[in-house]
């Protein structure tokens, strides 16, 4: 009794097309699974996705208040390193984290972060004061005992404002603010008001007003 053929093992493997199909099915197959245990389902599945941050609130999800305003500098009244910070509220029905990282449900009234605004740090000094008493009276140190600068102000008065080269020198000083405390000397500018400039009445001619009739 003869014995039976034994199948080699290179006619047991698939061919090559079958064998780069079920290599790519495998590899899809693999895929799948890490994308639902690391994607959102995977996270649901493991206790829900983390809260959004109130800061990351879209345009229309929340309101701020607007700037306390100084009225001599017309500048936002907390402003520190050219910043400030505004109260946002949630809009009602929205739950996210706060500035604290605690997890609120908003009703509309309740602070849930603090945007920060650009404003300039504006000291008080009258920039129209500062130019006139170094012109006038800088030979004294009038200019440096008004910044603030009383140590310099009294070698400048005992100097003759260094025999009118440190005078001069700070005069330039102060016209292009220019040092740690005259860049942030009130400069003309800030008389505007923070909101702007009002709007002037307009008025249509006469002519205009019967083009319009037409």
């Amino acid at each position: 009794m003869g014995d039976a053929p034994v199948p080699s093992m290179a006619a047991s493997r698939p061919s090559g097309p079958v064998a780069s199909e079920t290599a790519a099915a495998r590899l899809l197959a693999v895929l799948w699974v890490v994308s639902v245990t690391t994607g959102p389902w995977g996270a649901a599945a493991g206790g829900g996705e983390e809260s959004l941050k109130c800061e990351d609130l879209r345009v229309g999800q929340y309101i701020c208040k607007d700037p306390k305003i100084n009225d001599a500098t017309q500048e936002p009244v907390n402003c520190t390193n050219y910043t400030a910070h505004v109260p946002c509220f949630p809009a009602p029905n929205i739950t996210c984290k706060d500035s604290g990282g605690n997890e609120t449900h908003f009703t509309g009234n309740e602070i849930g972060f603090l945007k920060p605004i650009s404003c300039r740090n504006v000291n008080g000094y009258s920039y129209k004061v500062a130019v006139a008493l170094s012109l006038f009276l800088g030979w004294l140190g009038a200019d440096r005992f008004y910044l603030g600068y009383p140590a310099l102000g009294l070698l400048k008065f005992c100097t003759v404002g260094f025999c009118g080269i440190g005078s001069l020198i700070d005069f330039i000083l102060i016209s292009m603010q220019t040092g740690r405390k005259l860049h942030d000397v009130l400069p003309d500018m800030a008389q505007v008001p923070y909101k702007g400039l009002p709007l002037l009445p307009c008025t249509t001619p006469d002519s205009m007003q019967s083009w319009w009739r037409v």
